[in-house]
């Protein structure tokens, strides 16, 4: 998902706003808050014999974030709102990241694939 300005190109090329990582209209990502997150691996295409990552960043109100594994491979796409296991019972929550980058997040957070927090949607 992306605003007007930063889609791509009939080829495919990533057209940008010129805005160095600031969208200018604020609508690039996955919303239009300052919690939108922009997947520019979306049109890349995985290497044979690899999965897709069956882990997904789910944004809940007030900003709060976690991580969620796809344990019934699902069709989830980034913007889906889904239900996830919460404590106790259930939540609601909308997909802000998928694939490859909700690894790097991951890594940056220091929270392993097998982690006690990394609950099942």
């Amino acid at each position: 998902m992306a605003c007007g300005s930063c889609g791509t190109t009939e080829n495919g090329v990533p057209r940008g706003c010129k805005s160095n990582g600031n969208c200018g209209t604020g609508t690039c990502g996955s919303g239009s808050e300052k919690l939108a997150v922009f997947d520019w691996l979306s049109n890349m295409t995985l290497p044979s014999g690899e999965k897709r990552f069956n882990i997904f960043e789910v944004r809940f109100k007030n900003g709060r974030k976690h991580f969620y594994k796809n344990v019934d491979n699902l069709p989830l796409t980034m913007g889906d709102i889904i239900a996830v296991e919460g404590s106790p019972g259930h939540d609601i929550g909308t997909i802000s990241l998928a694939g490859e980058l909700v690894k790097v997040q991951m890594k940056k957070r220091k929270i392993t694939e097998d982690h006690e927090d990394v609950k099942k949607i």
